[in-house]
């Protein structure tokens, strides 16, 4: 949860503390509310002191009471360990000073309304004294724009902006000054520090201008562990330095207006297609209506751009905190998000809630498929509650603070509008809107990639429902209907949950081409090749130790997803394709249910296997599917560490290598015609992925047999797979 500031007035800690007492003392703390709550002179008795105000005139029916030096310097002393003494502490002061508690309890309250008002005037001194900078930085950019004379010919430079409606112009300004001001003012008051610091402007240099990219990156490496033990170095990304904040405050407040304009516009911006299954940019009439912002498309750079809207089983409260919380929003999105870090928080927003947080992160964006590059984004995540009580959450990329070479990938303004609906529903608008060089995405994964199915709006808004739908099942306080089984408990059933959404995670993080990993192909013709990589598992409860082999393989089959995914997930029919459970008979021994779709459910499976010398096995499986993809993933596990999950025990410590499927549509529809199929006709694009234990010593040498033991076995089960769903085709 939200985490209370340490500079939150004492209301809130009153109100966030409250679950931890006795109703008796909740009764107390709220009748203590009301005291503090009436205004100061009420009930108060007099500052103590030199608190004391020469002007004030003494009221008659008030008793005053002036306290020793001695009793001063105590309190002073105990208020800087403690300024809101409980009331066993007041008692035992007031003891000690010979004073009466409700007098203790006052002088505190006083001191505290006298520290406020202090750290407020020394705020907003420090905020005037900004703003004048400002004005003078203005009157300087003006004055610099009037003598500025045309390289040519020595004439008066026209200058494109003027010809803007100024008065529009100056209005704008006004406006979005006000609103940096106020998150500045948020960021001083929540950060601890006052972030506005624009560079003094020295008499002999000319002014800064805000779109010059700006070299200053303090080096400091940060140490990211990748899915095993073994850190990798991801590249030294480090958070903005002071002199980058006022850019990325205005370029955030910028971008959270472009959304929300590109969420509410209807034509010319969004053109729907012929039959209004679809809607694309257009991008002449976004460039005009949206001049700000992180400038022109750069060259060898492809637009996508897209949007989608959903009804979701989730209040926008919880929605918001998974957006804003970087943990959270990885978990909930480990399809397409491989790698996130917030680099540094520059507001956490207002009391209590994220209307106002701006965030620095750096994501990594995935297919689940090593044939399709990831991209790589280094923006800010700015959330603001709109006056319609509509909340937004905005990323856009900060790229051109970064003195790297050309980026793959730059994000324009993205992010989704959360409106709340009655029953605890939302409704959410996503744009998806960037631009990336997408050269390397392998021929097969094309026309998915372009057709925004694999990274555009409608993935987010799928995999968001998708996960709602789940949250939501694994919230539930009864057992439903739909779970069938060995799962007699609540504490069991959210135990199975909680280790299925440890394996899906542990796949999807291990199954595409994100740049933590080191894939290496092997033998095999173009869309044919096995990629494979190994790691190491030390100390990791939740792993099998030693040394890891993953390999993954994706191809195209002119099959349907929905075909793909339902034989895949049969228990009937895993005998076909399962090399390792031997032909042996597949039992579902528990079921739970966490969608709307059947497909989308935890299974446990009993492999009876043939060849008696195995012993019986089990088989953990998530199977998980939407418009945009679906996944079959599955793991070996340990019958004892299993029935302690059974039964409501700790998931974390069962070892899992998952292994797996994800299928996606191969383009966005079905062409029809008596010809060859081909990818977009309606196939499936299915990747494999094996993770198998190759020696339990993590020191271990990989030996080339295990390799081609590995090898065979995913393209036999490829060939059975093929054989199976699409058996004319070769």
């Amino acid at each position: 949860m939200f985490q209370p500031n340490m500079f939150e007035s004492h209301h809130h800690h009153h109100l966030l503390d409250m679950s931890h007492k006795s109703p008796e003392n909740q009764l107390d703390m709220l009748r203590d509310d009301d005291y503090e709550s009436k205004s100061g002179t009420d009930i108060m008795e007099a500052p103590s002191g030199d608190d004391q105000d020469p002007n004030q005139r003494p009221n008659k029916k008030k008793r005053y009471h002036r306290h020793t030096q001695h009793q001063i310097q105590e309190l002073e002393s105990f208020f800087k360990e403690c300024p809101h003494p409980d009331d066993k502490q007041r008692k035992e002061l007031g003891r000690r000073l010979t004073l009466e508690p409700l007098q203790v309890k006052f002088w505190f309250q006083n001191k505290r309304t006298q520290m406020k008002a202090q750290h407020e005037r020394h705020e907003n001194s420090s905020l005037r004294n900004e703003n004048e900078k400002l004005r003078m930085e203005n009157i300087r950019y003006k004055e610099a724009l009037t003598n500025a004379t045309c390289p040519n010919c020595g004439g008066p430079a026209a200058i494109g902006e003027m010809s803007f409606d100024e008065q529009h112009l100056r209005i704008e300004n006004a406006r979005l000054r006000e609103e940096i001001d106020r998150i500045s003012g948020i960021a001083a008051k929540y950060v601890g520090k006052p972030m506005l610091s624009y560079p003094n402007l020295t008499q002999n240099g000319p002014p800064r201008s805000l779109d010059l990219p700006i070299a200053s990156f303090s080096p400091q490496p940060v140490m990211v562990d990748d899915m095993f033990g073994t850190s990798s170095l991801l590249r030294s990304v480090s958070g903005p330095s002071e002199a980058d904040k006022p850019v990325i405050i205005e370029l955030a407040v910028a971008a959270m207006e472009e959304l929300v304009r590109m969420a509410q516009s209807g034509e010319p911006l969004w053109v729907p297609s012929s039959d209004n299954s679809s809607e694309t940019l257009n991008e002449d009439d976004y460039a005009q209506t949206f001049p700000r912002g992180i400038g022109p498309k750069q060259l060898g750079l492809k637009s996508e751009a897209s949007r989608e809207s959903a009804v979701v089983i989730m209040n926008h409260i919880n929605l918001v905190e998974i957006l804003m919380d970087v943990n959270q929003w990885s978990n909930v999105f480990s399809g397409i998000v491989s790698r996130a870090m917030t680099l540094e928080v520059l507001s956490t927003g207002v009391a209590g809630n994220y209307n106002g947080a701006l965030q620095v992160m750096t994501a990594e964006y995935q297919v689940p498929s090593p044939l399709v590059p990831t991209r790589e984004y280094y923006f800010v995540r700015y959330c603001k509650q709109h006056a319609d009580g509509t909340w937004a959450v905005v990323d856009v990329s900060l790229d051109n603070l970064r003195p790297s070479a050309m980026s793959r990938s730059r994000r324009r303004p993205s992010g989704c509008l959360i409106q709340e609906l009655p029953n605890g529903y939302s409704k959410v608008t996503w744009i998806e809107h960037v631009e990336v060089d997408d050269r390397a995405v392998h021929d097969i994964y094309r026309l998915v990639v372009n057709s925004g199915l694999a990274f555009g709006a409608r993935r987010w808004v799928s995999t968001l429902d998708r996960q709602c739908e789940r949250l939501a099942s694994a919230m539930a306080n009864n057992i439903p209907a739909g779970d069938v089984g060995v799962i007699t408990t609540l504490e069991g059933r959210k135990s199975m949950l909680k280790l299925a959404e440890r394996m899906v995670l542990s796949f999807c993080s291990g199954v595409g081409a994100s740049t933590t990993h080191t894939w290496t192909t092997l033998s095999g013709s173009g869309a044919d090749d096995v990629r494979v990589m190994t790691r190491k598992s030390v100390d990791d409860p939740g792993r099998p130790p030693g040394i890891v082999l993953s390999a993954a393989t994706s191809f195209w089959i002119p099959v349907p997803p929905k075909r793909v995914f339902d034989f895949l997930r049969d228990e009937n029919s895993r005998s076909e394709w399962d090399i390792l459970s031997n032909g042996g008979l597949v039992q579902e021994m528990a079921h739970i249910a966490n969608g709307r779709d059947p497909g989308n459910c935890v299974s446990l499976l009993r492999v009876n296997s043939a060849n008696s010398s195995q012993g019986n096995m089990l088989i953990l499986q998530e199977s998980s599917n939407d418009s945009t993809g679906s996944y079959v993933i599955y793991a070996p596990v340990d019958i004892a560490a299993m029935n302690v999950v059974l039964s409501g025990g700790d998931p974390d410590y069962v070892a899992l290598l998952p292994s797996g499927f994800a299928i996606l549509p191969d383009g966005p529809g079905k062409h029809q015609g008596g010809r060859i199929p081909e990818v977009g006709d309606g196939g499936s694009l299915l990747t494999v992925a094996f993770q198998i234990l190759v020696d339990s010593v993590p020191t271990a040498k990989l030996s080339l047999g295990s390799v081609a033991t590995v090898n065979s076995l995913i393209k036999c089960t490829v060939e059975r797979i093929k054989a199976a769903v699409a058996p004319d085709n070769p």
